[in-house]
């Protein structure tokens, strides 16, 4: 079982990482501005519920094929890169006004799209990774592992809910279309900006 005080500093660690900007978060705040938060919910659940089965996975080993498998690595990186750039593309081309679900194709994140998602989301593998080699090493590796996972879950959902609810509150002020459509811009290129050190550094 995780001590203590790798239990406090494992919950630090997931309260900043989970709730400074990166892909999920831009990505709700979005869709709260656009659906409001109730029609946000499955998007944040796919989040919070696929990147705590993420560290679960990374941690049984799944990170370990990129070791072996050079290729791989590379070709997670590019369809990142080309998925987050979709979706920022998605945000800037998005209609300057909100979605209350009467009409219109367009549509939240839903709970599975968001869940698959972290397998892209470069933050995502980099707080997994750091997670589990960092905090889920012990005598008891299982329950060390399920511990982690479940820290991070429990701290995640507040985290990521604030920007959702961030993303709602910012409905009374995007009822003009020009601010709608300088902060679809604004969000779209924030979104396309966390994958600049993946395209600069190599991942």
């Amino acid at each position: 079982m995780l001590e203590t005080q790798i239990i406090f500093a494992l919950a630090g660690f997931c309260l900043v990482s989970s709730i400074t900007p990166g892909p999920n978060n831009l990505m709700l705040l979005s869709s709260g501005a656009r659906f409001g938060f109730v029609r946000t919910l499955p998007h944040l659940c796919g989040v919070a519920g696929g990147f705590t089965l993420m560290v679960v996975l990374v941690g049984a080993g799944i990170a370990g094929l990129f070791k072996a498998f050079p290729a791989l690595h590379q070709l997670l990186r590019v369809i990142s890169v080309i998925y987050v750039l979709y979706l920022a593309w998605k945000i800037a081309a998005s209609p300057c006004h909100f979605d209350e679900g009467s009409s219109g194709s367009d549509t939240p994140m839903n709970f599975t799209q968001a869940a698959l998602f972290q397998w892209v989301n470069p933050k995502a593998w980099s707080m997994a990774v750091t997670a589990v080699t960092a905090y889920a090493p012990s005598s008891n590796p299982v329950i060390a592992l399920l511990a982690t996972a479940l820290t991070f879950g429990v701290v995640n959902v507040p985290c990521i809910g604030l920007w959702a609810a961030l993303g709602t509150q910012l409905r009374r002020v995007l009822s003009n279309p020009t601010r709608f459509r300088i902060f679809n811009l604004t969000a779209a290129a924030l979104l396309a900006a966390t994958i600049l050190p993946l395209i600069v550094h190599g991942g």
